[in-house]
């Protein structure tokens, strides 16, 4: 579906200062979603919409709240909530620059932040509150005289993540401060059934649904590959297809999108001890460091961004042209969400992800069949891949070295103790019954992964006789001696590597061993 319609935003029913704001924003013509669900929220009507990432979704609901705010402009006129961190200054900033004309105040209360500071604001009557459940939940069970009978509208963006049960414990507690009068607003890329019966937010039986009419669930300017890599491998897959992307677009935006924590920061330090110069976002990071992050790959002086998914969902940065799955996201959905990164706005962009062969084609499989598109392969010089290996494998052990030094772990303690202390339990006594679990965890780990790694040799074999014969896209892997290897290196030949290293300072900085490609430097 084409994200031009023939439609002008004076025919939605927005005023005039809201049309000529649109003017000044660079927005011509709405979208779909802003068509349909426009004029249906200035009606009163509770709205489900639904529409793929960079669609205009944000500006679906913004622009007649606050058309609606001019008309009667009181404090706590609307609450947005939001999963992230990002997402929920972007929406802010959405709301701060289409309201200028009218002075719309706007409070983020998303955490990361002194709580105390966060209390100032909300005290502060501002006109939107956009908030995570968490922090905001924290807010109404720890002072009683935050008021929310004014308030004209529930907007829940992001939907599907946030009404999936996770977050329903904060839900329940902000909705007892909400008043039952209200209109409710639930967007997301992916429609889900369960938003219409969602448990703490009960919707009208009249709500308007709207969802984006197409087969494919990705826009049709996003290009999808894959490449296939070993167990051993993945890093240098990774690595080449960097370089040469980057080789062949020297000046181009991507994000790297990786699934732990711990991950993406080894994965960041590695890169930039070869040659990559990017920034990382993450959960353990502080609220300052994030956005530091953020705004130096927003505003290109750094063209690497390397993330979890709390830079997934609903971020606009419009010229992001690669996005790189380094490890599969847990569920298909999120893929969805990773990928809607770049093409966005009817821009052409490219997703390569990297599976394992053969454990992860049946995943690849539930990806294709969701999105309803066969990824095309992503083809990179094996030899420059095998010649790198040493290379990128001793940058890496060097990072996961120097992050045990640092203070990573730490981070992780303090998160756990805040969190215990919030929910009012004793963080030394929850400390020593938690190291008691990780233990206990581990040994369970040990045994499990024994079991699945039979399990998943059975598995393996079931799948290149069934899934590799039904498609020819994999018969030439099946039968590559890559994939039969187990090419690991011994942590501690590693480790004398990195010590090595260290001792000739000369030669780590940017003289390559002998045979091994020079990695062109990102600007």
């Amino acid at each position: 579906m084409s994200l031009r319609t023939d439609k002008r935003f004076a025919d939605l029913g927005l005023t005039a200062w809201i049309t000529r704001q649109t003017e000044k924003l660079g927005l011509r013509r709405p979208t779909p979603i802003q068509v349909e669900c426009i004029p249906r929220i200035l009606q009163g009507q509770d709205c489900i919409g639904a529409a793929k990432t960079g669609s205009g979704k944000t500006f679906a609901f913004a622009l007649p709240i606050l058309q609606k705010l001019s008309e009667e402009p009181t404090a706590n006129f609307a609450l947005v909530l939001t999963p992230t961190h990002e997402l929920a200054h972007q929406i802010a900033e959405q709301f701060i620059v289409a309201g200028q004309p009218m002075n719309a105040r706007v409070c983020v209360v998303t955490g990361g932040t002194d709580q105390l500071l966060e209390a100032q604001k909300l005290q502060s009557r501002p006109h939107i509150i956009v908030a995570m459940p968490g922090r905001l939940a924290d807010h109404l069970n720890g002072c009683n005289t935050y008021s929310f009978a004014a308030l004209q509208f529930l907007v829940v963006d992001e939907a599907d993540r946030v009404l999936s049960g996770s977050f329903d414990d904060d839900l329940r507690v902000i909705d007892r401060f909400l008043p039952a009068k209200r209109q409710n607003l639930f967007f997301s890329a992916t429609m889900k059934d369960f938003l219409k019966t969602s448990i703490v937010f009960p919707i009208a039986q009249d709500v308007f649904e709207w969802s984006e009419q197409s087969e494919v669930a990705t826009v049709e300017t996003l290009d999808q590959r894959y490449i296939l890599c070993a167990d051993y491998d993945r890093d240098m897959v990774l690595t080449e297809a960097l370089r040469k992307f980057k080789e062949e677009n020297e000046d181009a935006s991507v994000m790297i999108f990786t699934n732990s924590k711990k991950d993406c920061q080894v994965l960041s330090m590695t890169l930039s001890s070869i040659g990559f110069d990017n920034v990382c976002l993450h959960g353990f990071m502080r609220q300052k460091e994030r956005v530091a992050a953020l705004n130096r790959f927003k505003s290109k002086h750094v063209r690497i961004l390397i993330a979890t998914d709390v830079a997934s969902r609903g971020l606009d940065i419009p010229d992001v042209q690669l996005v790189l799955n380094h490890r599969l996201p847990k569920m298909p959905n999120e893929y969805i969400h990773r990928v809607g990164r770049t093409a966005r706005a009817g821009r052409s962009g490219m997703a390569i992800s990297i599976f394992r062969f053969p454990r992860d084609l049946e995943f690849l499989g539930e990806i294709e069949a969701l999105i309803n598109t066969k990824l095309t392969e992503h083809q990179i010089d094996q030899r420059l891949v095998e010649r790198i290996f040493m290379q990128v494998s001793v940058a890496r052990r060097e990072a996961e070295m120097s992050l045990n030094n640092e203070d990573f772990d730490e981070r992780q303690q303090r998160y756990r103790r805040v969190r215990w202390t919030q929910e009012g339990l004793d963080p030394d006594e929850m400390e020593a019954k938690w190291r008691e679990e990780k233990e206990a965890r581990a040994k369970e780990r040990r045994l499990r992964l024994k079991q699945e790694n039979e399990e998943r040799r059975r598995r393996e074999e079931e799948l290149k006789q069934s899934v590799v014969a039904k498609d020819s896209r994999f018969q030439k892997a099946a039968t590559d001696k890559k994939f039969k290897k187990a090419k690991f290196v011994a942590t501690e030949k590693l480790d004398e590597l990195v010590v090595q290293r260290k001792m000739e300072p000369s030669k780590a900085k940017g003289k390559h061993p002998r045979k091994k490609p020079q990695l062109k430097k990102s600007q």
